[in-house]
């Protein structure tokens, strides 16, 4: 038990103060840098400081919801879907950096809740676990869709970083459909769009 406390803690630690690391090339590659202005700059980087913090959230809360799991099949979705994750943080920080920003500095605070909202969500059993991780995957990939609208229409190096997270967030859900998951009443999908409201607009700013 000690040991699996440190590995998790060492997991933490990586996500908010190391740098992450991609397998795959970064959907940017070869992508030309777009001229823009002040005004488009800053509205690129607060939504990319977004979906870095989205990428934080989501690696407590797999974490979580791993730690819980009891069928080794969602265990091993779960983790799976939490490499991909990491590869999602080091394309969003690094986008963060090349526009002169810096990531939130929130996100001790939103790991801390997801990573609590994950070990609650395994607790429920893994047809829920699945189901939370289907209904998260969903509403992230609506929010990068109004991402996609909202990023200024010369900035392709944010576009294929945010359109290239889209498909794996949406490969995600499938696959948590695909392994059984229970349909999440509506007053909770709800709670968590609004938590997700609350997450954005102060990581935006912040």
């Amino acid at each position: 038990m000690l040991d699996k406390l440190i590995t998790e803690l060492d997991k933490g630690l990586r996500t908010l103060c190391a740098p992450a690391h991609s397998a795959r090339a970064h959907p940017d590659q070869g992508v030309d840098e777009a001229d823009l202005s002040a005004a488009e700059k800053r509205h690129a980087l607060g939504l990319m400081r977004v979906n870095h913090c989205g990428e934080v959230c989501a690696q407590a809360l797999y974490q979580g919801q791993a730690l819980t799991a009891r069928d080794p099949s969602a265990r091993e979705a779960l983790r799976q879907a939490a490499q991909e994750e990491v590869e999602h943080l080091a394309w969003t920080e690094r986008r963060i950096r090349e526009l002169g920003g810096r990531p939130s500095l929130l996100n001790p605070l939103w790991y801390t809740g997801s990573l609590a909202l994950g070990v609650a969500a395994g607790v429920l059993g893994d047809k829920w676990n699945l189901g939370f991780l289907q209904e998260t995957e969903r509403q992230v990939g609506a929010h990068l869709d109004s991402h996609l609208s909202a990023l200024p229409e010369g900035d392709a190096r944010s576009r294929a970083i945010v359109s290239q997270m889209r498909d794996d967030e949406l490969q995600h859900a499938e696959m948590a459909h695909e392994l059984g998951a229970a349909e999440l009443p509506a007053p909770l999908k709800a709670a968590m769009k609004l938590s997700a409201k609350v997450m954005t607009g102060s990581s935006y700013r912040f």
